[in-house]
């Protein structure tokens, strides 16, 4: 039987789109082995350096994948509720691999490694009918679990070198939080894509350009920051910038935007579901000295709102992460005290 020339086509695109992802995946774990390289991570991490990448490139595919449309192809293939339940499981392989190679296995976070991604999914397996895409007590549950622990920073320890924990957990758990929501809850409007589009620049740099003069006016105003000008090279800007959108951006807007202020709406009108995700955005940056940090949580919360609207657009990470990115590009390069 001869498949039809738009099925031809569009498998044409698609096996095109997975060489992209591919190829761009391969750049982005080269390009972090030279700098990690030239600037002596490896003194740092005591001689474990290749482990550290191999664990990496690990837990960043998925994150990866997902962000070119993985989930819907998983959601077609695990079919079987336990093995959509258990696959997460996968994500303490890395852990294991590392810390076995670096002397540093710890079984309770090897159990934890396991235990948050399956813990997730079990839950929304078991609720997926009963709440559908409406906020609910799962989400209560799960969304702190995912938040708290990285934003004071609980599961530090989990990989002991410095520089390691705090990023290595936080892929862990947005692998986690990604394969739940998007996987076994199928929450509809995340807008997870890395894909990006002409609009999301549009919408991301305009949004961008209407908040900057607001956080540079009540920065300077509440002393939180002062200009200080700088000479950045243009590669070290954009890849800083690049680094800050993958790796600082997409995970919190994903969080705040994605899951919380998508899941608000469900509940409420639009406009008070982007203020109260804003609101727990700033809440969630008391922890930054001096604690509690009121100005910086005063604006992040306002720079919350701004993202909020640049993600309700067209509902894209994407657009919401190139403002986050840029906001906070500007700030370190020109801004910070």
């Amino acid at each position: 039987m001869r498949i039809a020339p738009q099925t031809e086509a569009r498998s044409a695109e698609r096996h095109g789109e997975l060489a992209l992802a591919a190829g761009l995946y391969a750049a982005l774990i080269v390009a972090i082995w030279l700098v990690a390289r030239d600037m002596g991570v490896a003194r740092r991490l005591e001689g474990h350096l290749l482990a550290a990448l191999v664990t990496f490139a690990a837990l960043f595919l998925p994150y990866w994948a997902f962000g070119w449309g993985a989930a819907a192809p998983l959601r077609r293939r695990l079919t079987v509720p336990a093995a959509r339940m258990l696959a997460p499981g996968l994500l303490a392989v890395p852990y294991l691999g590392f810390t076995v190679a670096a002397h540093a296995f710890a079984f309770p976070y090897f159990a934890l490694a396991a235990a948050y991604p399956i813990g997730l999914a079990v839950l929304f397996e078991a609720t997926r009918h009963k709440h559908g895409a409406r906020l609910g007590w799962p989400d209560a549950i799960a969304l702190p679990a995912l938040g708290v622990p990285i934003m004071l920073n609980w599961l530090g320890g989990m990989f002991p070198f410095p520089g390691l924990g705090t990023n290595f957990v936080k892929l862990l758990l947005i692998d986690a939080a990604l394969y739940a929501y998007l996987v076994v809850r199928d929450l509809p409007h995340v807008g997870f894509d890395v894909r990006l589009r002409a609009r999301d620049w549009l919408i991301g740099l305009r949004e961008c350009a209407w908040f900057t003069p607001v956080a540079i006016g009540l920065g300077l105003a509440l002393g939180f920051i002062r200009f200080h000008p700088a000479r950045a090279h243009l590669g070290l800007a954009l890849g800083g910038w690049l680094a800050t959108f993958l790796f600082v951006a997409v995970p919190e807007e994903t969080f705040f935007r994605g899951f919380l202020q998508n899941l608000f709406e469900t509940r409420c009108h639009r406009n008070w579901a982007l203020l109260a995700a804003a609101v727990l955005f700033g809440a969630s940056h008391f922890h930054h000295p001096p604690v509690p940090n009121w100005r910086y949580m005063i604006l992040a919360a306002l720079a919350g709102i701004f993202y909020g609207r640049a993600w309700r657009d067209r509902h894209r990470i994407g657009c919401s992460a190139i403002t986050h990115a840029t906001v906070d590009t500007i700030w370190g390069l020109w801004f910070h005290l």
